[in-house]
């Protein structure tokens, strides 16, 4: 069973999810945000020891508190990783009061039907074995949807729904992340189609399922409270998508009872050559910023 005062947290409390869980496509560019260029490393070892000592100093940091993160999402190897002398997910729980997640997804599949359904998960099983041993409280998944396409949007949301379930088997909470696209040339229409898919998954459900979703900021503020207030969802988080952080926290603040779980918006001023005073500061600027719009609605 998932944790009782994990799960009254990200139910409940007022703040957001740090988004740490860049993985092997997109951890270079992470990088080169940071200030490392790809010059700077050979090889993967190399490149995810460097992105691991910057999650590292971000978690480190006097504002990475549960008081306003109260969830973050974490890459494989960040989970097996350590900090100050600990498991992530046990520093991250015990020391910071920070709930810890997995992203599971292996990448997308190749676009049809205007969406990119995900890669198989080979051995997932296992590794949701192991996530439980390190006290994960949930998973994260992640597919995209380009086209208002009634099919692929069906196909992304039966394929969310199943992996779903079988995280769930293992006593984790999933997070379901269908993106839609902000470069959608109808993402009105295609977040429509969704939220319908979406709500025919949820009711769906058995009564005792929980789970999350993490879904693109809608063009129509408050579009996705039906999906807030199903008895079967836990929390609603968002994605920053590509808006800048001015941008998807002016959003935000739009839409009651939906809460940040943003990556590039939380982490892009970082950069390795600041001082620890400049890095903590800078950090706990977009800290503030994001958890004013997750908690202060307009």
């Amino acid at each position: 069973m998932a944790n009782d005062k994990m799960l009254a947290q990200v139910s409940e409390k007022p703040g957001f999810f740090a988004a740490l869980d860049q993985s092997g496509g997109s951890t270079p560019g992470a990088l080169k945000l940071y200030g490392i260029p790809e010059d700077a490393y050979n090889g993967d070892a190399e490149m995810f020891k460097l992105i691991h000592e910057m999650r590292v100093r971000i978690i480190t940091a006097p504002a990475f508190t549960g008081d306003k993160v109260i969830g973050a999402i974490l890459f494989e190897a960040t989970m097996d990783g350590q900090a100050e002398g600990k498991p992530v997910p046990s520093f991250l729980w015990e020391d910071r009061g920070v709930v810890p997640f997995l992203k599971i997804d292996k990448g997308l599949e190749n676009e049809a039907d205007g969406v990119q359904l995900m890669k198989p998960i080979p051995g997932l099983d296992d590794l949701l074995a192991r996530a439980v041993k390190l006290g994960i409280f949930g998973t994260k998944m992640r597919s995209v949807i380009k086209l208002n396409s009634p099919e692929g949007i069906a196909a992304i949301a039966k394929q969310q729904f199943a992996l779903g379930a079988q995280i769930g088997a293992h006593g984790l909470v999933p997070i379901l992340e269908p993106e839609v696209s902000i470069k959608s040339p109808d993402k009105a229409g295609a977040e429509a189609t969704l939220r319908a898919e979406l709500l025919k998954g949820l009711d769906a459900l058995p009564d005792s399922s929980r789970v999350m979703l993490k879904l693109t900021i809608p063009d129509v503020a408050d579009f996705y409270r039906p999906l807030i207030d199903h008895p079967r969802v836990v929390r609603v988080v968002a994605l920053s998508g590509g808006y800048t952080r001015t941008d998807a926290c002016r959003r935000l603040a739009a839409n009651h009872g939906m809460i940040a779980s943003f990556s590039r918006a939380l982490i892009n001023d970082l950069k390795v050559s600041m001082s620890d005073s400049e890095f903590d500061a800078t950090l706990a600027e977009g800290i503030d910023e994001i958890y004013q719009a997750s908690v202060v609605k307009v």
